[in-house]
């Protein structure tokens, strides 16, 4: 299983989205990566740029300055057809600008000597007159860059709000496609439970399967929401920053490229170390969730048996763990963040003051203060990428743990379920010679065989683990037979959709199931087809108007988590009335009534007669009183039927049947 192929499977279902995110990433990054380069023009062409050499003008043009009675234009804003005066330099030597009347050919190692200034380079000096300016006469040559200068920064300002404009943008589609594609994944993976055999539950526990669905799929939506996100815009935005080097300066750009295959390794040694940690982490979590539901479900019995201290503390063993294991992946955060980003960031600063300083004093100056500006602040913004990428490293192996157990969940063969209905069958059943497992090794059910009619009445009896309920299990095809056959109509149900076979079918469990919501929608179960007179009729077959009369709001009563606020009983003939709604062709009846106090059940006696009525009834029962009248008696001991037969054909021949009844008859009397 490829974790990342199959998250980028799920990227692609909204790649249009992602596409058009994509471009606004783009625009955004070279609308605020061009905000350097306008600077380092502000600073060579408008700021530093006076420094250039000067040219007497005739008369008074919009660039051209009135000094000493003669006005001067920089030569960059001369045409090729103007003819140029006499030269003259400006020069900044400290915090004082000089006039210089006349163009230097080098201006190394200035030094002010009174009115002159005399340069060096190598055996050559040069010594000049040099006239200082004041603040007035300097604003004066500053002048013309003014209207250049406002030009340049508001354009710098609109690049800033278009940036923001396309980040938001970006931002925004690509959380709203993450979202998405979570939802898209969240519904896959609840429609995948429903998919799932009753095998698979049997072995995993619930908190495990709720870890899955909802710490999983959360940390995989980071994974979609923050992660990629920001991954996306740090590979364009070092992109973008490596461009723009290059076209500042190649020999600098080449020694940032070192930064790439750096970043290569520390991601390479971080998988290395963390997977196996966040492997552990998100293992432990789900056991967290595991204990903690177990210990929800288990209050009445820990309490009862004085087990708090204990669940305690295996509770805090599995938390210490957890805390363990985190500090651990944050120590590794922390040695490979900010820290080793903040070393890496220092060598490079070291190496480019080098290189500028060893350029200035052996080249003549090739780097302008502009180039090293821009330069600069686009070496601090690629540092920005590369944090973010290394802060999303452990949350994108979280994220990555997360998927491959979400994925291996999605994996799981799963039962696809099949549309349309099938036509109510008349409910005559046959096992023939079935054998069953459900570890594969030691079979629970050894050649069962029997015939149930339409409308009769099977009862399963036997000790605990004997196969009842093994039987039941494989009539519904919660399980299939290891060999033989099972028939409804004649028609074997292995061949049938198990949706189709389960259709016409209804169940009453010894302790039944209640959905919050109120006592109507437990009996319907929401099926739009059953109505509200439906759902009366059934809950008064059932003498539901007898034993919850006493609710405030009816059949509208309000319904909590497993029926809590309701008694046994009157979970039982809500349970009992479910079944009935639906009008099953077959119906089973599991231990029904085992927990029912005798005023109730005999109120559910009586309703037993309507529910049974045309309709195939397989009972099992450990109240053998309550099967009496049953059409047929099978008696199972080890998988197999040891006896068969009504209750006083089993009774006269006086075997298991005869001595389980006379042992409850006496345990009764007594």
């Amino acid at each position: 299983m490829n974790v990342n192929r199959r998250l980028i499977q799920y990227g692609t279902l909204y790649k249009r989205t992602f596409i058009i995110a994509l471009i606004m990433l783009m625009i955004s990054v070279l609308a605020d990566l061009s905000g350097p380069m306008i600077a380092k023009n502000m600073i060579n062409q408008h700021i530093v740029g006076i420094e250039q050499t000067w040219y007497e003008t005739n008369g008074a043009e919009p660039q051209a300055v009135l000094y000493h009675g003669h006005y001067y234009k920089r030569a960059a804003y001369f045409s090729a057809s103007e003819k140029k005066g006499a030269a003259a330099t400006l020069f900044q030597v400290d915090s004082t600008f000089y006039f210089i009347p006349k163009a230097l050919p080098f201006t190394n190692d200035p030094v002010v000597h009174g009115g002159t200034l005399t340069f060096t380079s190598g055996a050559k000096s040069l010594t000049v007159t040099a006239i200082p300016l004041t603040r007035q006469q300097l604003f004066q040559f500053y002048q013309p860059e003014i209207p250049g200068m406002l030009m340049e920064a508001i354009i710098y300002f609109g690049l800033i709000v278009v940036s923001a404009i396309f980040t938001y943008g970006q931002r925004f589609l690509l959380q709203v496609s993450a979202n998405r594609i979570l939802q898209r994944m969240r519904r896959d993976v609840f429609r995948q439970i429903g998919r799932l055999s009753v095998a698979y539950f049997d072995n995993l526990p619930a908190g495990k399967i709720v870890s899955r669905i909802t710490n999983d799929t959360e940390a995989i939506r980071e994974f979609y929401v923050t992660i990629v996100a920001n991954l996306l815009s740090s590979v364009v935005n070092m992109i973008g920053i490596y461009i723009a080097l290059f076209i500042l300066n190649v020999h600098l750009a080449l020694m940032t490229l070192l930064l790439l295959p750096i970043l290569g390794v520390w991601i390479v040694f971080y998988r290395k170390y963390a997977v196996p940690v966040n492997h552990q982490i998100r293992l432990l979590l789900s056991e967290i969730n595991a204990t903690i539901n177990e210990t929800l479900q288990g209050i009445p019995i820990i309490r009862a048996f004085h087990r708090q201290e204990r669940t305690f503390k295996e509770f805090d063993e599995l938390n210490t763990r957890f805390f363990n294991g985190q500090i651990r992946l944050l120590s590794m955060n922390a040695a490979s963040g900010w820290n080793l980003v903040g070393v890496l960031r220092g060598i490079f600063f070291v190496a480019l003051i080098a290189y500028f300083g060893y350029t200035s004093f052996h080249l003549q100056g090739v780097i302008q203060f502009g180039v090293l500006y821009a330069f600069v602040d686009y070496l601090n913004r690629l540092f920005q990428p590369v944090v973010q990428v290394v802060n999303q490293l452990s949350g994108m192996e979280q994220a990555r743990v997360a998927a491959e157990r979400v994925f291996q969940l999605l994996d799981e063969e799963g039962i696809e379920v099949v549309d349309g209905k099938m036509e109510r069958y008349q409910g005559d059943v046959r096992f023939e010679n079935v054998y069953f497992t459900y570890d594969g090794k030691q079979d629970v059910l050894k050649g069962i065989s029997f015939e149930a009619k339409m409308g009769q009445t099977i009862a399963l009896v036997g000790h605990t683990g004997s196969g009842k309920s093994s039987i039941m299990n494989l009539l519904f095809r919660f399980y299939d037979p290891r060999s033989g056959r099972i028939t409804i109509d004649g028609k074997d149900i292995g061949e049938l959709p198990r949706q189709h076979v389960r259709q016409h079918m209804g169940i009453v469990l010894q302790d039944p199931f209640l959905f919050t919501g109120t006592i109507a929608s437990n009996v319907s179960l929401e099926d739009p087809s059953i109505s509200r007179e439906r759902i009366d009729k059934a809950l008064k077959e059932v003498g539901a108007d007898r034993l919850l009369s006493n609710l405030s709001q009816g059949w509208d009563e309000p319904v909590l988590e497993k029926g809590s606020t309701l008694s046994a009983g009157q979970r039982q003939l809500i349970s009992f009335a479910r079944a009935l709604a639906f009008d099953p062709a077959i119906l089973v009846l599991d231990e029904a009534t085992s927990s029912i106090d005798t005023e109730t059940e005999a109120v559910i006696q009586d309703a037993l007669e309507v529910l049974k009525r045309g309709r195939t009834t397989f009972i099992i029962a450990h109240r053998l009183s309550t099967i009496r009248n049953a059409d047929l008696i099978l008696v199972l001991d080890h998988g197999a039927i040891v006896e068969r037969g009504t209750h006083d054909e089993l009774m006269a021949h006086g075997g298991r049947y005869f001595q389980m009844y006379q042992l409850q008859l006496g345990s009764a009397s007594a």
